[in-house]
């Protein structure tokens, strides 16, 4: 095995997909060097998969947290699942109703809402929380650029008050729910 730091580990292992997607990538366009009627159609098409790869790798580097918060977040079968050291929950993807982020106490902490008015708190910086971006990704008309981006704006000073909401953003609604106004 290559010694390596552990820094230099860490950010290796995060950027795998990049790296595969790269592969990829390249060896798409080394195929399609060769010419030819079949290399360079088939060629393309594996470098443009590889390209895609490297696009949704990306997203998703930059939707995972920095920092730790206690408990543990798991996807399944559509139902995400939070495994906290005082609170926890389960909803399913069909019934999430609206996904809010929250800042608190300069946290970013995800509020997702089912049809029936009960909500789950889940910290962006909880074990496994990464999963949320392939969950996300499957409620119908979400923007993912969205998400992101609420994700990495600025959080409040690490001095705010314990009750202190920085940012109270909706992200996602489904259709259908809530109350209509006219």
């Amino acid at each position: 095995m290559i010694p390596l730091r552990d820094g230099a580990r860490e950010a290796l292992w995060q950027g795998r997909e990049v790296i595969a997607g790269a592969v990829v990538l390249a060896f798409g366009l080394w195929v399609a060097s060769y010419g030819g009627v079949v290399l360079v159609p088939f060629g393309l098409a594996v470098a443009a998969l590889g390209a895609g790869w490297i696009w949704t790798a990306l997203r998703r580097l930059r939707f995972q947290a920095e920092g730790e918060a206690p408990g543990v977040v798991e996807v399944d079968e559509g139902r995400i699942t939070y495994f906290g050291p005082t609170m926890g929950g389960s909803v399913g993807l069909s019934d999430l109703a609206e996904l809010r982020l929250l800042r608190m106490r300069g946290r970013a902490v995800w509020r997702l809402k089912q049809g029936d008015g009960q909500a789950l708190l889940i910290p962006a910086q909880a074990a496994g929380a990464d999963a949320l971006f392939d969950a996300f990704a499957s409620l119908p008309g979400i923007d993912l650029g969205a998400v992101i981006n609420a994700l990495e704006r600025p959080s409040a000073p690490k001095n705010a008050l314990v009750t202190d909401i920085g940012e109270n953003r909706v992200i996602w609604r489904r259709r259908g729910q809530g109350v209509v106004r006219q």
